[in-house]
């Protein structure tokens, strides 16, 4: 019954909710066998593969947009995300997403979004931080070469 209530949940947007298309993102993950963050496990507990040409083994929570890196073959997946962002409604999530209903899905999506928002408005305070620091050293440098 979720699934045809909620068809309209598998664009861009909301697919990552679905274990499936998690799971499909750990293409060249390093830890397959005999260790605790599979990409099965990482896709469980929320995770989609984000790797970079320096870090091949960055993951990161579709909801809640903690990145890591760094696994080591013992790392739990869960327990990680859970440590390092304690707050993510997903990973806390006593249910499966198939059994919620369109209100607690819609809820659900609202506090996605807020995390969001914050990790751009994060990214672009960051941003504009660098470029305060650029244009200061440039003032400094004119006002040495000027004296």
């Amino acid at each position: 019954m979720w699934h045809q209530r909620m068809d309209f949940a598998r664009d861009d947007q909301t697919k990552m909710y679905f274990y499936e298309n998690r799971l499909q993102t750990f293409v060249g993950w390093p830890f397959e066998e005999g260790c605790f963050c599979t990409p099965e496990n990482m896709a469980k507990a929320g995770f989609i593969h984000t790797p970079s040409d320096n870090s091949p083994d960055i993951a990161q929570c579709f909801f809640c947009m903690k990145e890591l890196e760094g696994w080591e073959p013992e790392d739990d997946p869960e327990k990680e995300h859970k440590a390092h962002s304690p707050n993510c409604d997903f990973i806390l999530l006593k249910k499966t997403v198939d059994s919620l209903t369109v209100e607690e899905f819609l809820k659900l999506q609202k506090e996605r979004q807020k995390f969001i928002i914050r990790k751009a408005c994060g990214q672009a305070v960051d941003k504009f931080e660098e470029a305060v620091k650029v244009k200061r050293a440039k003032i400094i440098q004119t006002a040495m070469g000027e004296e």
